[in-house]
């Protein structure tokens, strides 16, 4: 159902439950307050019938009708347009969940159009209606605690991302393999969680300007003031956040080349190992061939040897054979091979 909650305000009291947008069209008519109209993920028709009622500018209907809009805060005559991307955690998966909330701001009415589960807007109207003195301030101070709400939800996102970023830090040095696809993950998810924060800063600062300008009690400014230093230091763990995960892709990428030279090195101390060893077998067979080679000659007993008749043969035989294996072991020692 797009109508989630619906009610007119006077004097910071909810004087009015209507149970369609036309009916509530007709009560603030009836009543000196305003409007507040929370949806969630509506229809083209319902968004054009809040728009028409409200004037609201094409360009900003549009967008609300499109989505996926980056965070802006845009001003059409004295109607505010805020696009918000509110976050959360969800701890089974270990990722964080983006959404979309446009809100229409104008002198007698706040329009909600949510287009996902977070935030949870039923706590800010909670909240708001049991401090009757903050919602009597109007509808810039809705926007003010839907503001709020929405960088308090991101508390629980900087604390995920963190847990995540120190779990990395351990798989790192523990060698697993999955680390460089989870860095990469992560350097994704706070890529986006700085799109959705950074530019609230800028709207903040924005708005504290606008309700100068615009007579806007000096107390919703003070409760604004809060939230701007409360993204300050969300956009600044976010910061330290993307920094961390480039320090620690850069100590991977260090790790795997220590890996890999440790085992070219491994490699190379093996080849040379072996090197050795095929040299050694290699003396010794060129050792053992050479009397080989000497009495196989002798034991062909062809009939014309002149060695066979020589009385000195035999012993000569002997002698070639043991000065040969000495020779080539001498030489084979020298060289380093023995």
């Amino acid at each position: 159902m797009a109508l989630i909650d619906n009610a007119v305000y006077v004097n910071g009291r909810r004087a009015a439950n209507p149970q369609t947008l036309d009916e509530t069209f007709e009560v603030m008519k009836a009543h000196s307050g305003f409007g507040w109209i929370g949806m969630y993920r509506p229809s083209p028709v319902e968004v054009r019938s809040v728009a028409a009622e409200f004037s609201l500018h094409h360009l900003s209907v549009e967008d609300a009708l499109k989505g996926h809009q980056r965070a802006k805060l845009e001003r059409f005559d004295d109607i505010l347009f805020v696009v918000l991307r509110p976050a959360r955690y969800l701890d089974q998966e270990e990722r964080v969940e983006f959404g979309e909330l446009h809100v229409f701001v104008g002198p007698d009415f706040v329009a909600t159009i949510r287009h996902a589960e977070s935030p949870n807007l039923a706590l800010v109207r909670e909240r708001m209606e049991k401090t009757p003195e903050l919602l009597a301030l109007g509808p810039e101070a809705v926007l003010y605690a839907i503001l709020d709400q929405v960088v308090d939800e991101y508390g629980p996102v900087v604390a995920g991302l963190e847990n995540d970023i120190d779990e990395i830090e351990n798989q790192l040095f523990d060698g697993d393999q999955a680390v460089a696809r989870r860095i990469y993950d992560l350097s994704r998810e706070v890529i986006e969680f700085q799109r959705a924060t950074q530019p609230l800063v800028g709207m903040l600062e924005s708005l504290q300007k606008g309700y100068a300008a615009h007579a806007v009690p000096a107390e919703l400014s003070h409760h604004l003031r809060d939230v701007l230093d409360h993204t300050l230091r969300v956009v600044e763990r976010g910061d330290a956040f993307r920094q961390l995960l480039e320090n620690a892709l850069t100590v991977h990428s260090t790790l795997v080349t220590q890996r890999q030279n440790e085992e070219t090195r491994r490699l190379t101390e093996t080849s040379v190992a072996q090197s050795e060893e095929v040299k050694k077998i290699s003396s010794w067979a060129a050792i053992l061939f050479a009397p080989t080679l000497v009495g196989t000659i002798y034991g062909m007993n062809f009939t014309h040897m002149p060695e066979l008749t020589w009385v000195f043969g035999y012993p000569f035989a002997l002698a070639l054979m043991l000065v040969m294996g000495v020779g080539l072991y001498g030489v084979f020692r020298k060289n380093g091979w023995l």
